[in-house]
């Protein structure tokens, strides 16, 4: 298992971690991870610690390239595949198969796409292409592309995708017709509306959301593709309403403090950083707003309906595959038109009845999705492609 970080903080992050968890305790399979960086992960031990107990993840630490990401990937690729060469060398014992979620390694045998940067490339504005910041991301972008290009077609290589929207932008962008779709899933006894009720009042406090107010959350990185440009727009149209917006991740923050400025609103926005229990972000609020440009999935939607959660969901983002308008979400037609989104949150700030059954049937849509299928069905396409890999003598 190849990916830089892992723990239960963050989306892909976390898809990995629990499915690593199930590997290892459902399955009892040898796991080796190549990580920077691990956190939250039963069943782990340092791969410098003798440990006898079977059903064990060994973490072999992988150092970091210091620099931006366009210097840091390259070099993140180069020492994970050291430190794999090393580790069979030092052990004589080859891996069966080699699973990246994404791109990590030039050599996986089974990857499971949660992005792909085609399209992220394509969604590019003029504003991202201006500055140091902007020439960056369009070179890293560049790279991203290039390797996908190279992966992605390679018919040796099993993909795999976390919802059918992902699965036609590999088959659109690389010709691959052969790919599984493997959806996220969501741990419904650490997310619940019995699990966050006892956290609501403080978490509100510390996130200056008064009693009166409506909560609003948008949770995610790269705030434009995640749809803030048009959801501040839409925050404008709405001053009537007792409204308060948490922003939570990881992006420049001072573009979007301008925004909120200019539109009048930035006294109601607040900027959140991630906590490491996501559940106080969804106790916080009353509703999440999910209108991003581009998202093969967005696992907050999933595990914001599990908390019992009105959403508010764009048709870019794969999950929207499994709701329903009016039953259990609120799904746009254009995540990038401002009234269309306003009519939505007023739609649900003055909707008391509305919004309690979007969220009543969001807990039961939720309750579909497990973590155990999601391990499950991966398990199947390890084993196929460790096999098809024996075979061939690799």
């Amino acid at each position: 298992m190849i990916s830089p970080f892992v723990d239960k903080r963050h989306g892909t992050e976390r898809a990995v971690a629990e499915l690593i968890e199930r590997l290892a305790v459902r399955y009892g399979d040898d796991v080796d991870l190549y990580a920077q960086r691990v956190a939250d992960i039963r069943s782990l031990c340092r791969d410098d610690e003798v440990v006898a107990m079977p059903n064990r993840i060994r973490w072999h630490r992988v150092g970091a390239v210091p620099g931006p990401l366009l210097f840091g990937f390259p070099g993140w690729l180069w020492l994970n595949r050291r430190v794999r060469q090393r580790e069979i060398s030092r052990s004589r014992n080859k891996p069966d198969v080699i699973f990246s979620p994404g791109i990590n390694a030039l050599d996986a045998d089974v990857i499971l796409v949660h992005a792909v940067f085609h399209r992220l490339a394509e969604l590019q504005t003029a504003d991202d292409r201006v500055g140091l910041r902007g020439l960056h991301r369009r070179l890293y972008y560049a790279l991203l592309c290039k390797l996908e290009r190279g992966i992605y077609r390679d018919p040796q290589v099993t993909l795999a995708a976390v919802s059918k929207h992902t699965a036609q932008q590999l088959k659109e962008y690389f010709g691959r017709d052969d790919v599984a779709v493997i959806p996220n899933g969501v741990d419904v006894d650490h997310f619940s509306p019995a699990s966050v009720a006892p956290m609501r009042e403080v978490a509100r406090k510390q996130r200056h959301v008064l009693p009166e107010q409506t909560a609003l959350l948008l949770i995610g990185n790269d705030w434009r593709n995640k749809g803030l440009t048009a959801l501040l727009a839409a925050i404008a149209k709405c001053k009537d309403l007792p409204l308060r917006l948490l922003v939570v991740g990881q992006d420049e923050q001072a573009p979007f403090r301008a925004r909120a400025a200019i539109a009048g609103v930035r006294e109601c926005v607040e900027f959140c950083t991630p906590v490491a229990d996501v559940r106080q972000l969804y106790a916080a609020a009353d509703i999440l707003v999910a209108p991003s440009l581009e998202d093969s999935f967005n696992l907050p939607v999933l595990e914001a309906m599990a908390c019992g959660l009105p959403v508010i969901v764009s048709p870019r983002a794969g999950v929207s595959e499994w709701l329903t308008n009016g039953f259990d979400a609120l799904l746009l037609r254009d995540p990038e038109n401002a009234t269309e989104l306003t009519d939505a949150i007023r739609t649900l700030a003055m909707g008391t009845q509305l919004r309690t059954t979007l969220a009543e049937n969001a807990v039961a849509t939720a309750y579909k999705f497990s973590w155990d299928e999601h391990a499950a069905e991966l398990r199947r396409l390890l084993e196929k492609a460790a096999a098809r890999k024996k075979a061939a003598g690799r």
